[in-house]
């Protein structure tokens, strides 16, 4: 599956992708509960979006790391398409 082929509210996995820009680790308290967030901008030959990391996953990857996303979680927020493992999806380096 390509970037540019992703629609919201879908599963996706997502085979070569590569980190061209990270954010900062933002901390959030929900529901009495504490976790960091970090967004990525990732890019195909096709497109860009955004990648969501939560929690223990967020400073494991880095600007020019090539990834593999299985099954991650595709949603829309303020008019751009961000993906995150959600429950069951899976984020690698290649």
């Amino acid at each position: 599956m390509k970037i540019k082929s992703l629609k919201p509210n879908q599963t996706a996995t997502l085979e070569d992708v590569e980190v061209v820009e990270a954010g900062d680790v933002r901390q959030f308290e929900k529901y009495g509960k504490s976790g960091s967030v970090r967004t990525l901008k990732i890019k195909d030959d096709s497109g860009e979006a955004e990648l969501s990391l939560w929690n223990d996953d967020v400073e494991k990857f880095s600007v020019g790391d090539k990834l593999k996303i299985t099954d991650g979680w595709v949603k829309e927020w303020n008019g751009r398409l961000q993906i995150s493992s959600g429950k069951n999806g899976k984020i690698e380096k290649v």
